[in-house]
């Protein structure tokens, strides 16, 4: 009797390991089809720019499917240029990279493009600054960074978002300034030309340029000192620059299109009191994964607010030893299934705005909107085939693209 019971613990066991081996094979066949979605088999001819040709080696071979959802360039305070960053993460053996610049996504383009050329998929992203302020007004405000990620065609509302973006980005011109005055009283004077010249033409001076001027000044060792010491939150050299709200963002990035998520939540002051409010305000995920491994408490506060879990390097450049990566933070199979799967209905939603946007006007300039972040290889593209390009079956089939097709069949352009 009792090698019976035993025999039937152990049969458990085999297929409790069996359901678990099904749901993970699942789960890793999904992924790679969206990874490399010409492993289903259609040509990749009309989204070459969408989904680059090499990916195809990639999707047959057995090499881990390593995701970066956080990126900088220099289109922000990143060091490296979107085509540098790209090459370095195709080193790195990173296969997919969300490039999320603070407040712009002008690296996009730049990154789409250089993707191409080895072989990973890019998925439009930014990282926007917020303030948060509790609604009971116990406790002070502070600036959250909110992560939003894109469908390869971005934002279905781009010039909403751009609005918000640019508003935000000419605040930190005179928070820079704030700054320097500040650096100033404290006898650490800056030049703004030095700060500018950092920064680079048209990018938003940001703390980080900041810093590398106090180092060329000579009033601090090293960046990590200059925050340190003066620029950290709070600190005798802070100053706010002026950042929307952090509801109001949240919103924002889900009515253009976009996945949300809390980023570096370990450096908020009070974290449960921000992820509740943020989770009420609509946002999908938390950022809970670093190169360090899992960090304690969030995981379970994902879990208690039902938030996707993601983790990214945050990865930008600076050559400091204590930097993370870029591919450093280890996503598990599932945690990229469970974005994916949190994704693609929201996204392939925007989507379908976008292409009943442009059935409705037809125009060179609506179809400039479409392929922002990508151009066609050649006139005889198919745009709605290149669009789709990363959509299951099911997925199109649920667009009705056949009637959209048939709507801007009389005018001239090729679909």
């Amino acid at each position: 009797m009792g090698k019976n019971r035993n025999k039937s613990k152990c049969k458990g066991k085999s297929n409790k390991k069996r359901k678990t081996s099904v749901e993970q094979t699942l789960a890793l066949n999904y992924v790679r089809d969206w990874a490399f979605p010409s492993s289903r088999g259609s040509g990749t001819a009309a989204y070459e720019e969408f989904l680059p040709s090499q990916a195809l080696s990639f999707a047959s071979s057995s090499a881990p499917l390593v995701f970066d959802l956080h990126s900088h360039s220099n289109h922000s305070d990143g060091f490296l240029s979107p085509s540098d960053l790209i090459e370095r993460a195709y080193k790195r053996g990173v296969r997919v990279l969300a490039l999320t610049d603070h407040d712009t996504m002008s690296g996009i383009p730049e990154a789409v493009k250089a993707a191409s050329r080895f072989g990973i998929r890019i998925i439009p992203g930014v990282e926007i600054s917020a303030l948060f302020s509790p609604s009971d007004a116990i406790g002070a405000s502070e600036v959250v960074h909110i992560l939003a990620y894109y469908s390869p065609c971005g934002p279905s509302r781009h010039d909403e978002l751009e609005c918000l973006l640019s508003n935000i980005r000419d605040g930190r011109y005179i928070r820079a300034k704030n700054i320097l005055d500040k650096l100033k009283k404290l006898k650490l004077p800056v030049k703004w030309e030095r700060v500018a010249q950092i920064a680079g033409e048209g990018v938003a001076p940001g703390r980080l340029h900041i810093a590398r001027a106090m180092v060329d000044a000579g009033h601090v060792e090293n960046i990590k000192q200059a925050f340190n010491k003066y620029l950290y939150d709070d600190g005798p050299a802070y100053a706010v620059g002026s950042e929307p709200s952090a509801e109001k963002v949240v919103e924002l990035i889900r009515n253009t299109g976009g996945i949300s998520a809390l980023a570096h939540p370990w450096s908020v002051k009070n974290p449960i009191v921000v992820i509740s409010a943020l989770s009420d305000a609509g946002l999908d995920a938390l950022e809970v994964y670093r190169s360090d491994g899992k960090v304690p408490g969030f995981s379970e506060l994902a879990d208690t607010y039902g938030l996707v879990k993601i983790g990214g390097s945050d990865f930008h450049g600076k050559g400091q030893k204590d930097e993370a990566e870029l591919g450093s933070v280890s996503l598990s199979v599932t945690t990229l299934y469970n974005f994916l799967k949190t994704s693609q209905p929201i996204w392939c939603n925007a989507l379908k705005d976008m292409l009943l946007n442009f059935s409705d006007n037809p125009s060179d300039s609506s179809l400039e909107k479409i392929m922002r972040f990508a151009k066609l290889r050649d006139k005889s593209c198919d745009v709605l085939d290149a669009c789709t390009s990363w959509l299951s079956d099911d997925e199109k089939k649920s667009m009705d693209l056949e009637g959209i097709r048939r709507k801007l069949s009389d005018h001239s352009f090729c679909i």
